[in-house]
């Protein structure tokens, strides 16, 4: 079950990007870059196509046409190196398994775009479904059961599970302060999510 912006109840589980969708038109997307400018650690491309399971010239692409951009820093030109938050990491490695699976690549726009939206504790608790041709928002076992009784084929990606995955793979690599370039090496990033939610409570 969802509360709405206006106070009202909606049930779920329900498709990424419509009308029941409570981060959808009436809660537009903020900037990538301004929600995550408290990071203190950023990941450059061979260190996110490492955690996340793809390679440099699908990060590329999907950096070129909007898909998943680095959040922490662009590519301004030629010798300038992009980026990418832990946060960015994660959605980078989702976004490999809905395309694995052959989920429409407009599905998955919408379902970056809702990760995005979304708090960290959210995305932790957050399972999200896809029935092939569109991807909904599950957050109790209740809501999974419901989409299963559809009686359609049923794809699920445990956004935490994902994060676990993404968190022990950047432990083992290479990070960068975003202050000074200081490159850390073992870098792990849940001290600095640990660091985020105390901030944000």
């Amino acid at each position: 079950m969802r509360i709405s912006g206006d106070g009202t109840a909606t049930g779920g589980p329900y498709p990424l990007g419509s009308s029941a969708d409570p981060t959808g038109s009436q809660h537009p997307v903020a900037p990538a870059r301004a929600a995550e400018a408290g990071d203190t650690v950023g990941y450059r491309g061979p260190t996110a196509c490492a955690a996340a399971g793809i390679t440099y010239r699908q990060l590329d692409y999907w950096a070129r046409t909007g898909l998943v951009e680095p959040s922490v820093r662009p590519a301004y030109g030629s010798g300038t190196q992009r980026l990418y938050s832990f946060r960015d990491v994660v959605v980078l490695k989702i976004v490999k398994r809905f395309l694995d699976t052959g989920v429409a690549l407009q599905n998955i726009r919408t379902a970056v775009q809702h990760l995005r939206a979304r708090g960290f504790e959210d995305l932790e608790r957050m399972t999200l479904m896809c029935d092939g041709a569109t991807v909904y928002e599950c957050t109790s076992p209740d809501e999974v059961v419901k989409l299963l009784q559809g009686g359609q084929g049923i794809f699920g990606i445990a956004v935490g599970v994902v994060w676990q995955d993404v968190e022990k793979a950047l432990s083992q690599l290479h990070g960068e302060r975003v202050d000074t370039g200081e490159t850390l090496i073992g870098n792990n990033p849940g001290d600095e999510l640990a660091r985020r939610r105390n901030r944000a409570v």
